[in-house]
């Protein structure tokens, strides 16, 4: 069966999705087959792209989209998704833009996937050795990066005298810390003796 999935940039109406739905219905898809969103590419919330991932089913399906940056907040989620896509054998398929010579249901379409999906991961690389050659650059010059530490010593102090009192509610410890349970518990056991990152940032 074919599924849709199209979307809109604006939520007010000053954008319509008809393009994107004649096209879809020409190439054969149910109407009632079609999930739309009206959101911004780059946000995370669109239910309705959840939705759809969710109805395809493994082995039979196959996604249509309109354009590839209909479908994906950037390259890297786009190839995610058609990552898991293909572990389902679920196919995709592009109809017009840059991405139109894509259909993994084929085997010359899955080839030029997996030429989108070579520049994903060499971007990713590009960025990590960015990352490094920063870091070791400002450590050169007497400065230390990433970010800074949420935990100090006096917090961390204070995180395990409250921790051996049984009275004690994490939450609220948190909160007054202003600290996630994740770093309170990454310096401090729930007993309040110190772990490896509280011994190593009291020395």
């Amino acid at each position: 069966m074919l599924i849709g999935y199209i979307r809109v940039s604006k939520s007010d109406g000053s954008q319509t999705t008809d393009l994107q739905k004649d096209a879809l219905i020409a190439t054969g898809v149910n109407p009632s087959k079609i999930y739309e969103d009206h959101a911004s590419g780059k946000k995370d919330d669109r239910p309705q792209l959840l939705a759809c991932l969710k109805a395809l089913r493994e082995n039979e399906d196959t996604l249509i989209v309109w354009k590839l940056d209909r479908l994906g907040r950037d390259l890297r989620h786009l190839v995610n998704i058609v990552h898991d896509l293909s572990e389902k054998n679920i196919g995709l398929r592009v109809l017009s833009g840059h991405g139109a010579a894509i259909d993994t249901t084929t085997a010359a379409g899955k080839m030029i996937f997996g030429v989108f999906a070579a520049l994903s991961e060499y971007e990713r690389e590009l960025m990590s050795e960015r990352t490094k050659a920063g870091l070791k650059a400002a450590r050169a010059r007497g400065r230390n990066g990433g970010r800074p530490h949420k935990m100090t010593k006096s917090k961390l102090r204070l995180a395990m005298a409250a921790m051996g009192k049984p009275e004690t509610k994490v939450n609220e410890l948190c909160d007054e810390l202003k600290i996630t349970r994740q770093t309170l518990y990454r310096h401090v056991s729930p007993e309040g003796s110190l772990r490896k990152d509280g011994r190593n940032l009291l020395k």
